[in-house]
């Protein structure tokens, strides 16, 4: 089994629900890692701007990050662009997913090739 991990909590706007979908999605991702299943985190909608956020010492996720850290794919290119976050992504050493081609963007994560590639699509 490979599973892909999407997150599109906002922590800007979100509150606690945003925090606690995003500690989830890390505690999945840290399940499947622990099992030796094949994982990915993404990034998208408005979860780009946790590349902001998930760095910092004293939030905490930043432990559970950490733990999962290399199984983060990276951030969704065009939705960073268009909530603000690519900035932050880059600076923090996010990968910019431009698989998906939609017109009038600079690219997103490609759910379809996700798919393909036999991964399963949890979203938080």
């Amino acid at each position: 089994m490979k599973a892909a991990i999407i997150v599109y909590s906002d922590p800007k706007h979100g509150g606690e629900e945003a925090l606690g979908r995003l500690f989830n999605a890390l505690a999945a991702a840290y399940d499947f890692k622990q099992a030796g299943k094949e994982v990915a985190i993404y990034f998208q909608g408005t979860g780009t701007r946790w590349a902001g956020v998930v760095g910092d010492p004293s939030h905490p996720v930043h432990g559970l990050h950490g733990a999962v850290a290399d199984t983060v794919a990276g951030v969704s290119c065009g939705c960073a662009d268009v909530f603000g976050a690519r900035e932050d992504a880059e600076k923090n050493g996010f990968d910019l997913i431009t698989d998906n081609n939609v017109p009038g963007t600079s690219g997103l994560p490609s759910i379809a090739q996700l798919s393909e590639q036999g991964y399963t699509i949890f979203s938080f």
